[in-house]
């Protein structure tokens, strides 16, 4: 593209664009150009405005962004050179310049007007620049400003320079237009009215903020108590169904029982009571919120399962007797003869569970009911587990500590060394099923299992004084988790218990056998097996002193005991009574091992 200039001492540069390319010709007539000397203006001279695009040797031809350069030849560039264009005064100069001095459109005096002569020879007014203060002096003239571009400072303006900055620190610096709030805006103009320091303004206003964040802290508190004490209201309302009516929802998760389902809920108490009112009379509380049939007790039936989980070879009734702080544990011989209560040709107690009435159910309802009413002790809840789940318990705890007196060989490749040991699961397993070494045998077993008993209740007491209760609580509740043991209590009523046993000294815990002698059963199908016949008298006596404390006495016609020897052969295991405190040092006769 061709571009002719045409200069006019009175006038602007007018640009003319001929046709090429089949552009149409536009001319100076039809449309004026806004900016002198804009971006696209040529300056080949020195000191003239050279924009972004043009070049910077000395008399070459503008060569700018939307210049064709093919399209220039020698004709232009010597018309640029014979005429070149006026230099650019910057951003506010006015049409027609005339010889007065032009300072700008801040210009601070007017009346010194300079002039100078430019490289090319032409004489121009002088432009001072837009933010020039003050014509410079005649020894060093201001060259042509190229663009914007700061001037050097003068000492006046850098002093009032100085003068602005300080009378801007010492007015109030408002914060962003923002955040300015109408309450500060006030607060700033009548500090300016009244001449108060802004030091007490800034207390002010941190005093109200630290107040209105109190009263928010305030509220946050009373609102977030509210909700707490709504919470534990709704969860204190008996708002769920339960067994004996409406319980609330703290109640029903305490005496949530997972585990029942296994063994299955025991039927309501049919049993006669007996309950001594002269003790416990309306008043009387043992301090335990537990499901009891009586106050002052809580019984549960203990049942240990053989490897194949048919028989129960463990029975231990353990009667926490909380109103006089004492632990009270019976043991029955498994070989225990009750033909009444189980279709076994043996008439084992081990077998009623297994193979006991076919109407009564759940099965550990069957052995519920053989010892209420043979033994008379109300049954509040049961515990059950197999020998494979003592070794998972053992090991959970560390072991068991306990010495023995001989070794202990359960089998060729099962031995227990004698002396100080910590008995780890499996040796506990062999340890409480060891009875073939035993001159007694199954009553050997159940001796053995005393020593058991006792070192076990030392182990809980050093679980609590060198471990805290805490850690207590999280062993029995990995135990009722991981379903090491089956029963109808909750976690809740477990810890309780265990917690009132911590409490006890060895010397409270006392252990019973039920009275008997072993003896010869011709069982209906013509075989003759060795069993246990209790003596009921002795067993009575036993019954009445240590496992009736809120009952009244025993007699015979309320039990179902059926003696098959009345004619007494051996009467040692009448009275086996024993404290844990004597079974672990040792002193006890009755709990005192025969070998064979």
């Amino acid at each position: 593209m061709a571009e002719d200039f045409n200069r006019n001492d009175n006038s602007k540069p007018i640009r003319k664009i001929s046709k090429v390319d089949g552009k149409k010709e536009k001319s100076a007539d039809n449309k004026k150009q806004k900016n002198v000397g804009g971006r696209h203006q040529v300056r080949p001279l020195q000191g003239d405005y050279r924009e972004k695009y043009e070049e910077s040797s000395f008399h070459e031809h503008y060569k700018g962004k939307l210049d064709d350069e093919k399209a220039l030849g020698e004709i232009n560039r010597i018309q640029f050179d014979a005429n070149p264009p006026r230099p650019y005064k910057g951003k506010y100069e006015r049409g027609v310049v005339t010889k007065d001095v032009y300072n700008g459109k801040y210009s601070a005096d007017s009346s010194k007007p300079e002039s100078h002569q430019s490289n090319s020879g032409n004489s121009f007014e002088t432009y001072n620049g837009k933010y020039s203060i003050d014509t410079p002096p005649e020894d060093n003239p201001v060259q042509p400003i190229r663009g914007i571009r700061k001037l050097p400072e003068t000492p006046e303006s850098t002093k009032k320079k100085k003068a602005k900055k300080s009378e801007k620190k010492s007015e109030i610096k408002p914060e962003k237009k923002s955040e300015i709030k109408p309450e500060k805006k006030s607060e700033i103009k009548s500090a300016k009215k009244t001449s108060e320091p802004v030091k007490k303004i800034r207390k002010k206003r941190r005093k109200k903020k630290k107040s209105a964040m109190i009263d928010f802290l305030v509220k946050l508190v009373s609102i977030s108590a509210s909700i707490v004490i709504i919470f534990v209201m709704l969860l204190n309302m008996p708002i769920l169904k339960g067994e004996s009516g409406n319980v609330s929802v703290i109640q029903f998760v305490k005496n949530f029982q997972p585990l029942v389902l296994v063994e299955g809920e025991l039927k309501k108490n049919t049993m006669d009571l007996q309950i001594n009112n002269e003790i416990v009379d309306v008043d009387f509380s043992d301090g335990l919120d537990l499901p009891q049939l009586i106050e002052g007790q809580y019984t549960v039936l203990f049942l240990g399962f053989d490897e194949e989980e048919f028989n129960t070879d463990v029975i231990w009734v353990c009667q926490f007797d909380i109103g006089n702080a004492k632990l009270n544990i019976l043991q029955i011989p498994r070989d225990t003869c009750l033909p009444d209560y189980t279709s076994s040709p043996t008439g084992k107690f081990n077998s009623i569970y297994a193979m006991g009435q076919k109407y009564v159910h759940p099965p550990i309802q069957r052995v519920v009911n053989a010892v209420q009413e043979n033994f008379g002790i109300p049954i509040d809840a049961y515990i059950t587990t197999g020998c494979h789940d003592i070794v998972e318990m053992v090991d959970l705890v560390g072991g068991i500590p306990i010495t023995l007196d001989e070794e202990i060989m359960y089998e060729a490749d099962k031995r227990i060394p004698a002396g100080d040991t910590v008995l780890s699961g499996e040796q506990a397993e062999w340890f409480v099923r060891f009875r073939w070494a035993l001159l007694e045998g199954d009553i050997g077993r159940m001796k053995n299992q005393r020593r058991f008993m006792a070192a076990a209740m030392e182990k809980l007491l050093s679980i609590v004084t060198d471990e805290g209760r805490v850690k207590l609580y999280s062993y029995l509740k990995e135990i009722y988790d991981n379903e090491y043991i089956y029963t109808n209590m909750s976690l809740g009523d477990i810890g309780m218990l265990a917690d009132f046993a911590s409490t006890l000294s060895m010397e409270n815990v006392r252990v019973n056998m039920v009275p008997g002698e072993g003896a010869s059963y011709e069982a209906p199908d013509g075989e003759v097996y060795d069993i246990y016949s209790v003596h009921k008298l002795a067993t009575l006596n036993m019954l009445n002193n240590y496992f009736r404390p809120y009952q009244k006495l025993m007699t015979s016609s309320d039990s179902s005991i059926v003696e098959y020897i009345t004619d007494y052969q051996y009467t040692d295991y009448d009275d086996t009574s024993d404290d844990l405190q004597s079974i672990s040092d040792g002193e006890s006769e009755n709990s005192e091992l025969l070998y064979k």
